[in-house]
C-alpha cells in the first residue's frame, strides 16, 4: 500500500495541465486552458484545465477532476494504480507503507493469484506458438475459423495440451503454490485460488483445462483475471457446453467482467457507443473487421454489475442478435435493464442463422461495418417489427405486444425520454397518445410499488425479520413523534425534509458579496408529515451549500478557542467547530454528500500540514473532489464581503471568519427550530389534541420551549421577533 508521504509527493508533483496535454490537445483560454473533452464526441472544445486549482472539467458532459481522478477515468484505474502511473510519469519511487497482518495476508493471496494468472497465460501462449500439439491443433483451430495471426496476438490466446496434467505440472515445477492452482472455497463459498487445476478423491492433481484453446480474461486495467476454454470441433460430438471458464473467486466474479473491455475502452471513448454480443469469438471477429468498440457478456444473462461498469464508458449501447427469434425474445428483460439504467438502446439484427463471426468471415471489412451502421434500430422499432408478425389480426396479441412495449418504456428512469419513446410508439401503433402515456403511468406506479415492497422484504432480512418504518409512513411517525424532546432546544433528528412542516419566515441569508439569497417572507405551511415546500428546501440546501464552502476553503483554520475541563484552552478550527456544532445538537446535513465530506475532513484535519482545499480537491472520492471544485472558487470573499477596500489583517479575518460561521449554524438552527415549531402549531389546530388535556399541555410547553429557543437564536441572527 503506498504510504501517505509517498502519496503527497505524487499529488504535488502532478501537473493537471502537463497530465491531460498527455491525451488532449490544449490552447491557453485566459488563465485556463481549453481543449476537445476526452470523454465524449466533443466537436467544440468544452473540456476546461484549471492550473490554479490543479483540476479540470468538461462543461458539456461534466466529467474532469484533478490529475489523479482524471488519470483513474481515462485509463479505467483504481485510486492506486492511477497513483502508480503517476509516479512513474514524474519519475517517483513508491514506498509502500507496512501493511497489517490481515492486510498482508489478504494482499498477497489476492496478488499471488494475479501472480498465477499471469504465468498460466503466458504458458498458454507458449504451448500454442511453440509445440507442435498447439500449432497442429491450436492454432490450426484459430486460423480455420478466420483468426489473423496479429489478432490472436492482440488477444492472447491459447492452448492448454490434451495430456491432463501439463499445466499443473508446469506450474508446480515454476515454485507455484498447489493451493492457489486450485479452488479451494471458504465457509462463505468463495474460492481462494484460480482452479486452473482440480484434485482427485486419491489427492492428485489435473488440469481443468485440457485440450482446450484458451481465451484469457482481462481486467479493465489489463490484469488477466480468469479463463475461458473453449473444447475443440472435433471434441464437441456430445457436448452440451463448449466452453468453461474458471470458477469465481476472490478475483474473478463472472458477473463483474466483460470480455473484451480491456481491449475496447479507448475505442468506446472515441465512438460513444458499445456494441454487446454473446460470445468471445464475436468480440474477436469484430475487431479482425475494424469494429473494436465492442465486448460480451460471456455467455452469461446479462447483469447491472456489467451495465454500470459499461456505463463508465458510455451510454450508448447497441445489441447484436444473431436472429434467432427464441434467443430474442429470452433476452428482452436484459433490454429492460439497459433501459432502466439509463442507457441508449439500439439493437442489430444479423441475418437469420449468423451470429458475428460467421457474418464477419463471410463479408469484407468494409461491407461488414458498413451493415453495423446502416441495421441498427431503436428497440421500439425492434419489438414492434419483431412481434406485429405473429399478432396480425389478433387483438389479444396486439394487447400483448403493446404491454410488452409499455413495461419497456416505463423503466426508463430518464422522464422526457419516456415521453419521446411513448410518442412513437402511439404513432407506430397508431394508438392514441394519451392511452400509451396513462399505460406506462400506471407501469411506473406498479414498478414503484414492487420497488418499496422489495425494499421492505430487505429490511427485515437485515433486521432478523422486524418491520422498520419507510416511505412516508415513517415521515408521518418522525413529524408526530419527534417533537416530544429536545437538546439545546433543537429536537434529535428534527431536520429531515421529509419530516415535519415549514414555518412562515426565515432570516434573509446573505451571499459572499453581501447579496441576499434569499428574502424572509411567507411560505405556505404544510400539514404535519407532509415534504416541506421546494422554498424552504431550498433556503436549507442554501445555508448548508454556504456552510460548506467556508469547510472546503477554510476548512483548516482555526476560529475558536474553548477552556476543556482540565482547564486548558483548546483551539477548534472551521471542521471541528461546525462537526461540533451540528453534533452537539445531533443535526447531520441534509444532502449526503456534505455529511460525508465533512466527517471525512474531521477524521484528517489534525494532520500536520493539513489544507482543506486540497485535501478536498484531491480526495479519492470524485464527487467529493468534484465538489471542492464547485465550492472552492474566489478566495477573497471574505475581504469582499466584510472589509471597506483595506486588506483585512489575520485578526480581521479570524473574526470575519468566525461571524460567518457562526452565522450559518444559527441560520440553520433558526430554520429548523422554525420547522419543528410550525409542526406543532399544526397539531394544535387538530381535534383529536384537543381533546386529549394532558398530551394538549405538553405540546403547549415544547412549543413555548421552541419559541424561547427561536427568540434566542433570532437575536443572535439580528431578526426582530414578534410574539404571536
Amino acid at each position: 500500500m503506498i504510504d501517505n508521504i509517498t502519496k503527497d509527493k505524487i499529488i504535488e508533483a502532478a501537473n493537471i495541465v502537463d497530465v491531460v496535454s498527455d491525451f488532449v490537445t490544449l490552447k491557453r483560454a485566459g488563465a485556463n486552458y481549453k481543449g476537445l473533452c476526452p470523454f465524449h464526441d466533443d466537436r467544440t472544445p468544452s473540456f476546461m484545465v484549471s492550473p490554479a486549482k490543479n483540476y479540470c472539467k468538461c462543461f458539456a458532459c461534466g466529467k474532469g477532476g484533478n490529475p489523479v481522478s482524471f488519470i483513474m477515468e481515462h485509463e479505467q484505474l483504481s485510486y492506486p494504480d492511477a497513483l502508480r502511473w503517476l509516479a512513474k510519469k514524474y519519475g517517483i519511487t513508491i514506498q509502500e507503507r507496512e501493511l497489517t497482518q490481515e492486510e498482508k495476508a489478504s494482499q498477497t493471496e489476492r496478488d499471488s493469484m494475479f501472480i498465477v494468472n499471469e504465468w498460466a497465460n503466458k504458458w498458454f501462449q507458449e504451448q500454442l506458438h511453440n509445440t507442435p500439439d498447439g500449432r497442429n491443433i491450436g492454432l490450426s483451430y484459430f486460423r480455420g475459423r478466420g483468426f489473423r495471426d496479429d489478432i490472436i496476438q492482440k488477444f492472447q490466446l491459447g492452448f492448454s495440451p490434451v495430456q491432463r496434467d501439463a499445466c499443473t505440472q508446469a506450474a508446480l515445477k515454476a515454485g507455484y503454490q498447489e493451493k492457489f492452482l486450485l479452488s479451494t472455497p471458504d465457509d462463505n463459498g468463495i474460492a481462494h485460488g484460480v482452479g486452473i487445476s482440480i484434485k482427485r478423491d486419491n489427492g492428485t492433481l489435473f488440469d481443468r483445462f485440457a485440450g482446450r484453446v484458451m481465451f484469457p480474461i482481462f481486467t479493465v486495467s489489463g490484469k488477466v483475471v480468469g479463463f475461458g476454454g473453449r473444447v475443440l470441433d472435433a471434441a464437441t460430438k456430445g457436448v452440451s457446453v463448449k466452453y468453461q471458464n474458471s470458477p469465481e473467486s476472490i478475483i474473478y466474479h463472472k458477473k463483474s467482467e466483460l470480455y473484451g473491455l480491456f481491449h475496447a475502452k479507448q475505442a468506446i471513448h472515441k465512438e460513444d457507443c458499445v456494441y454487446m454480443v454473446e460470445g468471445y469469438t464475436d468480440v474477436i471477429a469484430m475487431h479482425q473487421n475494424g469494429v473494436e468498440n465492442v465486448v460480451a457478456s460471456s455467455g452469461t444473462a446479462l447483469t447491472h454489475e456489467q451495465i454500470r461498469l459499461i456505463r463508465r464508458f458510455t451510454n450508448n449501447i447497441v445489441v447484436l442478435y444473431d436472429g434467432d427469434a427464441a434467443g430474442i425474445k429470452a433476452s428482452q428483460r436484459g433490454i429492460d435493464m439497459l433501459l432502466g439504467e439509463g442507457m441508449n438502446v439500439k439493437l442489430l439484427l444479423l441475418p437469420e442463422g449468423q451470429d458475428p463471426d460467421e457474418f464477419g468471415r463471410s463479408h469484407t471489412a468494409v461491407e461488414f461495418q458498413t451493415y453495423m451502421k446502416e441495421n441498427q434500430i431503436d428497440f421500439i422499432r425492434f419489438k414492434t417489427d419483431l412481434l406485429m408478425k405473429e399478432s396480425q389480426g389478433d387483438p389479444i396479441k396486439m394487447s400483448r405486444l403493446v404491454n410488452n412495449i409499455v413495461q419497456s418504456i416505463a423503466v426508463i428512469p430518464d422522464e422526457i425520454t419516456r415521453v419521446f419513446y411513448i410518442r412513437e410508439t402511439a404513432q407506430m401503433m397508431q394508438l392514441s397518445e394519451d392511452l400509451i402515456s396513462s399505460a406506462v403511468a400506471k407501469q411506473v406506479k406498479q414498478n414503484a410499488e414492487e420497488w418499496r415492497k422489495e425494499r421492505e422484504r430487505e429490511e427485515r432480512r437485515q433486521n432478523g425479520g422486524v418491520a422498520t418504518a419507510s416511505g412516508a409512513s415513517a415521515s408521518a411517525n418522525d413529524a408526530s413523534s419527534g417533537a416530544a424532546s429536545t437538546s439545546s432546544g433543537v429536537a434529535s433528528g428534527a431536520y429531515v425534509h421529509h419530516a415535519g412542516s415549514v414555518d412562515s419566515s426565515f432570516p434573509p441569508m446573505i451571499g459572499e458579496d453581501g447579496e441576499v439569497l434569499e428574502d424572509a417572507g411567507a411560505m405556505a405551511v404544510s400539514s404535519a408529515g407532509q415534504a416541506p415546500s421546494a422554498r424552504a428546501k431550498n433556503h436549507f440546501e442554501s445555508i448548508e451549500q454556504l456552510i460548506m464552502q467556508a469547510v472546503v476553503r477554510y476548512g483548516e483554520r482555526f476560529i475558536c478557542d474553548m477552556q476543556s475541563n482540565d482547564g486548558n484552552m483548546q483551539c477548534f478550527n472551521v471542521i471541528q467547530f461546525v462537526a461540533g456544532s451540528l453534533q452537539q445538537d445531533q443535526l447531520t446535513f441534509s444532502n449526503p454528500l456534505y455529511q460525508q465530506a465533512l466527517m471525512l475532513g474531521l477524521e484528517h484535519c489534525s494532520e500536520p500540514g493539513f489544507v482543506a482545499e486540497r485535501f478536498y480537491l484531491n480526495n479519492p472520492n470524485q464527487q467529493i473532489s468534484a465538489l471542492a471544485f464547485e465550492l472552492g472558487t474566489d478566495k477573497e470573499h471574505l475581504s469582499k464581503f466584510h472589509s471597506q477596500g483595506n486588506a483585512p489583517t489575520p485578526q480581521d479575518e479570524y473574526n470575519m471568519l468566525m461571524e460567518l460561521v457562526t452565522r450559518l449554524l444559527t441560520d440553520l438552527k433558526l430554520g429548523i427550530v422554525k420547522q419543528r415549531k410550525s409542526a406543532l402549531m399544526q397539531e394544535m389546530r387538530s381535534k383529536e389534541l384537543l381533546a386529549d388535556r394532558e398530551r394538549c399541555r405538553a405540546v403547549m410547553q415544547q412549543f413555548n420551549d421552541l419559541k424561547k429557543l427561536e427568540n434566542i437564536l433570532a437575536k443572535k441572527c439580528g431578526d426582530r421577533v414578534f410574539d404571536y
